[in-house]
């Protein structure tokens, strides 16, 4: 035709461009935590406590018997600040590029060290980190689980803990099926509230139940290898209960986000409210429950306890309530 004009190569790219632009955002409006871009900060506050808080926080004790006062406190409070530092460096990277969000891990290490490498180096950590905290999860779940059921029915009849995890399992087959990040808000801050319940129950009934008569403060191992081995099963402990960060950039990814107000204030503000909630969890957990046991305290400090029934029936099964909540989010 008379007139008409060959497209572009400029042409060609602006189409291209609106194609992928197109398929980015049918993908964000399937995925589970951009289908919903319209959390709160507080969101962000009781999404990262159930994210963070978890059943680690009660062997923190456990772990101050292996690494003795001064290094324990040493390394609790070393480990909040540095972890604290480090989810600041995620919030602020999450739209570190003009017009681009980093909902996810592995968008971030393709952008870092390129499409392939990027995903040769995160996806597979990702997963080994994900399969393996969702497996501590059930272990978890279903032991607090028979703990509750042989505390509250001590001459019932035994039942295996493969039961109890597959009874936990079957909640998530149902509540996996909510549509995106958001609609577990409710289930999220069950949890939260939980994890502050149980951590509160296992420093405050250890307090009440007062220092032991033959408490001691040494290490457990006698050979110089067996203190070595446990100091750094320790550390394993306390980096596990601190452990967080692998849902930060899925849960900013569910903040509204302009310009004039980008989403990484609102997340901050959840995270310092988050790391409150956490520090008045673990602290006081790990001090005092070493405090009173030394080192003759259990791997979970509320087996330590044993009585009174009801309020260790009551303390697991607000494990169970808050691992629901952790192994959604």
């Amino acid at each position: 035709m008379i007139g008409a004009q060959a497209p572009t190569g400029q042409d060609y790219n602006q189409e291209t461009i609106d194609e992928r632009l197109a398929r980015q955002k049918a993908i964000d409006e399937w995925l589970p935590i951009t289908g919903s871009r319209n959390a709160k900060w507080w969101y962000s506050a009781f999404h990262n406590v159930t994210a963070m808080v978890g059943a680690g926080v009660l062997g923190l004790p456990y772990a101050m018997a292996q690494l003795g006062w001064g290094p324990g406190v040493a390394i609790l409070v070393l480990s909040w600040i540095i972890t604290l530092y480090t989810l600041w460096q995620m919030v602020e990277m999450h739209e570190m590029v003009p017009g681009k969000r980093f909902d996810r891990y592995h968008e971030l290490g393709q952008y870092a060290f390129g499409e392939k490498l990027g995903l040769y180096i995160v996806v597979p950590q990702q997963l080994v980190v994900e399969v393996a905290v969702c497996i501590v999860y059930m272990v978890t779940g279903g032991k607090s689980l028979k703990k509750f059921h042989d505390t509250v029915c001590s001459s019932c009849k035994d039942i295996k803990l493969t039961y109890f995890i597959m009874i936990f399992a079957s909640v998530h087959f149902v509540l996996s099926h909510l549509p995106n990040f958001n609609s577990i808000s409710g289930v999220s801050l069950a949890a939260a509230v939980m994890s502050l319940s149980y951590s509160t129950i296992a420093w405050g009934a250890s307090v009440h139940k007062g220092v032991q008569p033959d408490v001691q403060y040494s290490y457990r191992a006698e050979s110089t290898t067996g203190k070595v081995f446990n100091f750094f099963s320790a550390l394993g402990d306390v980096a596990f209960a601190f452990a967080g960060h692998n849902v930060v950039l899925e849960i900013q990814a569910t903040i509204p986000s302009t310009p004039e107000k980008p989403s990484k204030g609102p997340m901050w503000r959840g995270v310092i409210v988050a790391y409150i909630v956490v520090a008045l969890c673990y602290f006081p957990v790990a001090l005092i429950g070493y405090w009173m046991y030394g080192n003759s305290v259990e791997d979970n400090i509320l087996i330590s306890l044993e009585k009174p029934v009801w309020l260790i029936a009551m303390a697991n099964m607000f494990v169970v309530i808050h691992v629901i909540g952790s192994y959604q989010v």
